[in-house]
């Protein structure tokens, strides 16, 4: 990734570029335009579809890890750490919706040459804290309880602000209120 990916121009110009036209429709040419900048300048800068993309997917990794660090150092029951995850969840997509709703790969993205991030990580540590102290409904697997909760609440929340337009407020506690309304002990 070259430094003009960084420019925030660009990054601006793609992310607004993407949510009117979605992945396919991004073109240097689009970019460069919204950016007040001409195709060649854009080009010969090293810029490419490709690396505005990763410069994106880093943006989102980025977000979340930060975001997620005060709940991956906090003492609380499992069970509130995984509310409060899969709220932090809502938030960061938020930042980056026209990137989640281009694709259903970007927590997924894979490429050689970037800085990976497991977005499940936490999520499982979550559970995995929740079923020993008894906050979450044990006997499932953490790992599947964790990779259904974060998919149910990413998708869904995802889905119902850009294509349905409920607001990230109302979106965001149905969708964890319900989810995690499944994976409460039995009283």
């Amino acid at each position: 990734m070259t430094d003009a990916v960084l420019d925030p121009r660009l990054l601006d110009a793609a992310i607004a570029v993407l949510a009117e036209t979605g992945w396919e429709g991004v073109t240097l040419e689009k970019v460069a335009e919204r950016a007040g900048q001409s195709r060649s300048t854009v080009w010969r800068k090293g810029v490419t579809r490709d690396g505005l993309l990763a410069a994106l997917l880093d943006a989102l990794a980025d977000d979340f890890r930060l975001s997620m660090w005060p709940l991956l150092t906090s003492d609380e029951p499992g069970r509130v750490r995984l509310e409060q995850g899969l709220a932090v969840l809502c938030q960061v997509i938020e930042r980056h919706l026209p990137l989640v709703l281009a694709s259903d790969e970007v927590f997924h993205q894979g490429d050689p040459g970037r800085r990976q991030l497991n977005y499940l990580d936490p999520y499982r540590r979550f559970v995995r804290d929740g079923q020993a102290d008894g906050t979450l409904a044990g006997g499932d697997s953490a790992d599947e309880v964790a990779e259904v909760a974060f998919n149910c609440v990413a998708w869904t929340y995802s889905h119902l602000r850009g294509r349905h337009q409920w607001s990230a407020e109302r979106a965001e506690q149905k969708v964890i209120r319900l989810v995690m309304h499944g994976l409460l002990p039995a009283s």
